[in-house]
């Protein structure tokens, strides 16, 4: 996997950063998570960037990355991190403290 970004618009105010070590199980698992979260709760406001550590290690230093799949919300601050695959949505959430999309959307 290629470090990629992937911007859902040119005015995102969400940014996210992925990193992953190769194809395991645990990254692709963890990028199809966030990427479901995103689309369901952050409709269109987000940016995340996938940073493959067995292509870029050096990249790990700057946000102190020990553990993959890590997830880091750059944007907004302050800075959070979560790690693993992301498979429990409401762990996620709170730890990004993103506010869940109600059922009564207008």
């Amino acid at each position: 996997m290629n470090t990629s970004a992937l911007t859902m618009t040119k005015k995102a105010t969400w940014e996210l950063r992925l990193y992953i070590a190769g194809q395991t199980p645990k990254s692709i698992l963890a990028l199809k998570n966030i990427t479901r979260y995103c689309k369901e709760h952050l409709a269109g406001q987000y940016s995340i960037e996938v940073i493959d550590l067995l292509k870029n290690p050096t990249l790990a230093e700057g946000d102190q990355i020990f553990a993959i799949p890590t997830l880091v919300r750059k944007f907004p601050e302050p800075l959070r991190k979560i790690i693993g695959d992301l498979s429990n949505e409401e762990k996620v959430l709170v730890g990004l403290n993103i506010r869940p999309v109600s059922a009564e959307t207008t």
